[in-house]
């Protein structure tokens, strides 16, 4: 099994819009239900400090940025998308072991996959 990893995570909301309590809602549950790791969570209320969504280019709210582990990553909007967030926040492949996957794999026409060594 892989080290954990610490990840840090900012999310940037406006107020409390609808989107932007989906947002924090949707990822409050992710983080309580599929997180194996350690993270710090900090809400940055874009309309009461203006200046940190400057200086870190926030264009958009809700805005989900994940400073580590790198690479850096922005998911926009309320994160109703889960798998979005999943593949975003680098979770949702980490899950998977080499002994999830089939031995061969077979593309979607389904001839047999050409990177497989013994055809």
């Amino acid at each position: 099994m892989s080290a954990r990893k610490t990840y840090i995570l900012k999310l940037y909301v406006a107020g409390n819009t609808p989107n932007s309590m989906r947002a924090l809602k949707t990822l409050r549950e992710i983080l309580k239900n599929e997180f194996k790791g350690v993270y710090a969570l900090k809400v940055i209320d874009v309309l009461k400090s203006p200046q940190l969504a400057e200086e870190d280019k926030i264009l958009a709210t809700p805005t989900l940025a994940k400073i580590l582990p790198p690479p850096v990553r922005r998911i926009i909007g309320d994160l109703s998308d889960r798998e979005r967030v999943l593949i975003g926040l680098d979770l949702l492949y980490d899950e998977l072991s080499e002994s999830d996957l089939p031995s061969s794999f077979y593309n979607e026409s389904g001839d047999e996959d050409i990177n497989d060594p013994d055809p």
